[in-house]
């Protein structure tokens, strides 16, 4: 007899104290491996749960109802399950397993879900704020390997939402398209430069069932001020990540947890109006110098 039918015979009724390793043994000898592995551990860790919390019939139909809420709340444009993901801290979690770096590298965080592909191509040194709202900011920088030498020809993809906290995607007619978007190309030395915009604070939707629960919990939706990037050459592993204003009064309570210290950067608040008329702001404004570094592929 094979080691998994004596087990399934072993296990074949329920009983509380063995109610994990009685529904493994269900699975049958030609399932795949890599599920077979993560359902036995899913299902040891939600058994273990249950026995610890032990729920009412009245909390698990609770429960059930959430999930079926959070389903119903789902569309083509709102993914109300990587919101809880993301509310959850697995999302982060996901992303840090996947995107493990040598020191030194710059650290990875979530993409986000107002991400847009082939946004405009600008030269060095261009205004991406094309609704004139917030206090201007100049951001420059270099793209450097993890030994410090300039990586010439990397692209580098922004997006951050506008003073309003909101994306370009979610104000269709209010905002600019390609508002607050644009890839620059680092020159010969690694160095890149644009303008833009101070990033503000923001909510996640909070209109659902997800926003409930973080209400239940004693928790705000907002993320904090923040600047998406992707920086990406050959050769090397992309990084998605973003740059946090070190202001911000969400910072240390970011509601998708978001936040790694590596990442607050130092936004200075600059008064000469020389400078400012170079840039064409109006003066004081802020300046971000933050230099990416990339490790290389594996």
């Amino acid at each position: 007899m094979s080691t998994q039918r004596a087990e399934s015979k072993k296990y074949a009724y329920f009983e509380e104290h063995s109610s994990a390793e009685v529904v493994n043994a269900r699975m049958g000898n030609d399932t795949n491996q890599r599920l077979r592995e993560v359902m036995t551990s899913l299902v040891n860790h939600l058994h273990q749960a249950i026995k610890e919390v032990e729920p009412t019939h009245e909390e698990w139909r609770q429960g059930i109802q959430f999930l079926t809420d959070v389903g119903h709340m789902c569309t083509d444009w709102r993914q109300e399950f990587i919101l809880l993901s993301d509310i959850l801290g697995v999302s982060m979690l996901v992303d840090s397993i996947n995107n493990r770096r040598p020191t030194g590298a710059t650290e990875n965080t979530i993409l986000g879900p107002f991400y847009v592909p082939d946004a405009p191509r600008y030269s060095n040194g261009t205004n991406i704020c094309l609704d004139g709202k917030g206090e201007p900011l100049v951001v420059s920088g270099r793209v450097v390997n993890t030994s410090g030498e300039p990586i010439p020809g990397a692209t580098i993809d922004v997006w951050q939402s506008n003073d309003d906290g909101f994306y370009d995607v979610q104000q269709k007619g209010v905002q600019p398209d390609w508002n607050l978007r644009g890839v620059f190309t680092t020159d010969e030395d690694g160095k890149y430069w644009y303008r833009s915009a101070k990033p503000h604070s923001y909510p996640i939707p909070d209109d659902g069932p997800v926003g409930k629960l973080l209400g239940a919990l004693g928790r705000h939706p907002n993320r904090a001020a923040h600047v998406h990037y992707i920086v990406t050459a050959p050769g090397y592993s992309p990084i998605v990540t973003h740059i946090f204003t070190p202001d911000c009064p969400y910072l240390d309570e970011d509601a998708v947890f978001g936040v790694k210290d590596s990442l607050i950067a130092n936004f200075q608040k600059v008064d000469d109006e020389r400078s400012a008329d170079s840039l064409e702001f109006s003066c004081p404004f802020w300046s971000l110098n933050w230099d990416f570094v990339l490790a290389s592929q594996r």
